[in-house]
């Protein structure tokens, strides 16, 4: 089935500044891997005839190496204002059954450890998602006052995104850390897309 999400992610995880994950390094958390939490926040999409238009949901990752290795466990979360249809839409969309190029990275993925529900919260690079998470981001500024940035990462969420101080905690699905690096940007995704963004 054919779909499309644009939007606005925030993610921060343990490793030192700056995170090696996105360009296939190796990570740079604890004991050399990497814990982080993605929120994305749905501005406009759909997947078939679900409207995912303003869902909010969080895709916490195990990394154990670098993210071409793969063997990666994840856990989802959704905003509990959404449907079931919504949720099921996006637990389609983020397995990689629909395709596109969250079916590639879906390749990846070792272990799944579920789908939960839980209050999501965003506001100014501060985010809560229920008990289980909370951090902010702050982004690095350059030299004239603007977010520095990174451009064409092999994994980047996003063409170019923001990069910065990530700080706050999560104990989601047994994978805890302490967050020290961030990022953010606007995203799209789609099943039309088959390459990592950059």
């Amino acid at each position: 089935m054919a779909y499309r999400l644009a939007g606005t992610y925030v993610a921060v995880c343990d490793c030192s500044l700056y995170c090696p994950c996105p360009t296939d390094g190796p990570p740079t958390g604890k004991d050399g891997q990497c814990h982080s939490t993605m929120v994305f926040q749905v501005r406009d999409g759909s997947v078939a005839d679900t409207d995912l238009s303003g869902v909010d949901f969080a895709l916490f990752n195990h990394f154990p190496s670098n993210l071409s290795a793969g063997n990666w466990t994840v856990g989802l979360v959704v905003d509990d204002a959404a449907s079931d249809e919504q949720v099921d839409a996006i637990e389609q969309i983020f397995s990689g059954e629909e395709g596109g190029l969250l079916g590639l990275l879906g390749a990846l993925i070792g272990e799944h450890k579920g789908t939960e529900r839980a209050p999501i919260r965003v506001s100014n690079g501060s985010v809560s998602i229920g008990e289980m998470a909370q951090f902010t981001f702050e982004p690095a500024l350059g030299g004239d006052g603007s977010p520095t940035t990174v451009k064409n990462a092999m994994f980047g969420l996003a063409p170019e995104y923001q990069i910065g101080k990530g700080s706050g905690r999560s104990t989601a699905f047994d994978m805890g850390y302490e967050a020290s690096y961030g990022q953010s940007a606007d995203f799209e995704f789609s099943s039309e897309t088959s390459d990592v963004p950059g």
